[in-house]
């Protein structure tokens, strides 16, 4: 992963969020976390975040709406979405809405890792891309 990737949790269960932060821990990256999708746009809107591992199923807004709302405000944060309830529709939709990535729970710490460096490979390469389209 990049030097100090910054990377925010979102999940309604504390036990969640302590796992993701623990799995993340010795990746070289600034873990934040949120409880809901509200807060999760909150501190998004004080901080830039390179990757987002948000869950689906939260009180309030739900991952989908914050996801499109990540995608329309911050589009080159990278959006992986982790649920407990999978299913080939929400998966289509996450995809559609610009989420890198979509993984069933309960992801393993190693599913945890991969997901974020893959998301960081892939924020790295676009931004490599955006700037050769600037300098053609």
């Amino acid at each position: 992963m990049m030097q100090q990737a910054k990377v925010l949790v979102v999940d309604d269960e504390e036990v969640v969020r302590r796992s993701y932060v623990r799995s993340l821990a010795g990746e070289h990256c600034n873990v934040e976390v949120a409880g809901n999708g509200q807060d999760a746009l909150e501190v998004m809107g004080q901080r830039r975040f390179d990757v987002v591992l948000l869950d689906l199923l939260m009180p309030g807004m739900n991952g989908m709406a914050v996801l499109k709302t990540i995608k329309q405000k911050w589009p080159e944060s990278e959006v992986v979405v982790i649920t407990g309830y999978p299913a080939v529709e929400t998966a289509k939709e996450a995809v559609t809405l610009g989420a890198y990535d979509y993984l069933a729970k309960p992801a393993g710490p190693d599913d945890i890792i991969n997901a974020a460096n893959g998301a960081m490979q892939h924020k790295k390469w676009a931004l490599r891309r955006d700037e050769a389209v600037q300098c053609a």
